[in-house]
């Protein structure tokens, strides 16, 4: 999946967390860090499983699905699903846009 794709799944994602739990996120940095990205979807999918709330549940497996290297998220805690620094490895161009946008907020 490319990173426009991705980026949009995470919009997507952002808008329903924002709506529906009142967190906000990161949406470009949702879509290039991993870690992040999971965790995001980690956090999605356990209050949409707790609130029986299936438009999230399946926004956030989409989302899982598009990160690059990491498996889909379970039912467990929200730390069980977040990828180590080498899951960054698999998207170098990811990297590179991300410390970007990161320089670019300063």
């Amino acid at each position: 999946m490319n990173d426009s794709e991705r980026l949009a799944i995470a919009a997507h994602l952002h808008v329903a967390l924002r709506r529906k739990t009142g967190r906000v996120t990161d949406t470009e940095w949702m879509a290039s860090d991993t870690a992040y990205g999971q965790a995001m979807a980690q956090f999605a999918l356990n209050h949409a499983r707790s609130h029986q709330d299936a438009e999230l549940e399946r926004l956030a497996l989409r989302f899982a699905a598009s990160l690059p290297g990491a498996p889909a998220p379970a039912a467990a805690t929200l730390g069980a699903a977040v990828a180590g620094p080498a899951a960054d490895a698999a998207a170098p161009g990811l990297v590179a846009s991300a410390k970007r946008y990161v320089g670019g907020l300063r």
